[in-house]
């Protein structure tokens, strides 16, 4: 049986049900790189371009971790998953980056998403899948229950779940750090998190970030939490269109629950050298100064974040928000 890599980072985060469902289908084993760890990063951080943004390091990292256990790397280039927008040109350009920069590696399926330029998702998984059979009606089979099994992973998390607490209670193996994360724990606080999930979700670089909350009194609610229409509709309200749809969704979350008075208090999690997220910062900073009654905080990441001022920085926020009731 062949064996494809898929890095845990970037992306993993939103498509894992779509890309694992589809090559498994086809008699295809899926292979996940190591959680991110010091060996990971260190290594991304050697072989990346030294202005490139953490989580594309990381990636770098996580690749190495995969080259000599499988026979394809699946890195897609994706360009446009929306008619009217673009995901990042760091997506776009990834598979460029990895193979100039990286040597040895296995066969690397770099598959172009561009629905911008009139390419189906379909037409696209279509050209993937023929790197592993010429039966059209096979991929065709492939696509369709990799799509169901996406929706369904996008409703677990819906009910409060983060992608990896998702996965496992898909997989059947809940998490034994969260016994039951559909049930709600002691708490007195929600907190909107807003950001990108490869940042709000690799614990390793933004030192567990949810779990401290949690432990804080938190309950922490994020944009794959949300249903897509919302924050959608949120986002268009905006008196200019953001184009990237990572953006957009990051955008329509803090719109959200700045004018739902859902949360007790918003923290902004990017991460440095990120430069649409810097712009976005400042779309969501001038919404914040209109919402004085709910707190807002930006923590920015990169590979030098230290736990400890993480730590201090969330438990000054979290009591700032308890005095001032």
């Amino acid at each position: 049986m062949k064996r494809i890599g898929i890095a845990r980072s970037l992306l993993y985060y939103h498509y894992f049900y779509l890309w694992k469902t589809f090559f498994e289908e086809l008699g295809v084993e899926v292979v996940l790189s190591s959680p991110t760890n010091k060996k990971i990063l260190e290594n991304g951080m050697k072989k990346a371009v030294d202005d490139t943004c953490l989580p594309v390091k990381l990636t770098f990292g996580h690749l190495m971790d995969l080259a000599d256990r499988v026979d394809y790397l699946f890195i897609p280039r994706l360009v446009s998953i929306e008619p009217d927008a673009f995901t990042c040109p760091k997506l776009i350009g990834l598979p460029d980056m990895i193979k100039a920069n990286l040597e040895n590696l296995p066969t690397v399926l770099d598959t172009c998403f561009d629905i911008k330029k009139g390419i189906s998702l379909y037409q696209s998984f279509l050209e993937l899948g023929q790197n592993f059979t010429n039966k059209t009606a096979l991929i065709n089979n492939a696509f369709q229950k990799a799509e169901m099994k996406q929706k369904e992973f996008e409703k677990t998390m819906e009910k409060g779940l983060t992608p990896e607490e998702a996965i496992d209670i898909m997989e059947g193996s809940p998490s034994p750090a969260n016994n039951n994360p559909v049930k709600p724990r002691t708490e007195d606080l929600k907190i909107g998190l807003i950001g990108h999930p490869y940042n709000l979700y690799d614990n390793y670089i933004n030192m567990d970030l949810i779990e401290k909350l949690r432990q804080g009194g938190c309950q922490v609610i994020t944009a794959e939490m949300l249903p897509a229409p919302v924050m959608k509709k949120e986002a268009a309200a905006w008196r200019e269109d953001i184009f990237w749809t990572m953006g957009r969704k990051m955008v329509g979350a803090a719109f959200h629950f700045f004018n739902s008075n859902r949360v007790d208090g918003i923290i902004c999690c990017i991460s440095f050298e990120c430069g649409p997220d810097s712009l976005l910062e400042v779309l969501i900073l001038e919404e914040a100064r209109k919402h004085k009654e709910i707190p807002y905080m930006s923590l920015i990441i990169d590979e030098h974040t230290g736990e400890a001022g993480v730590v201090t920085r969330v438990e000054a926020f979290l009591d700032m928000i308890r005095r001032k009731r």
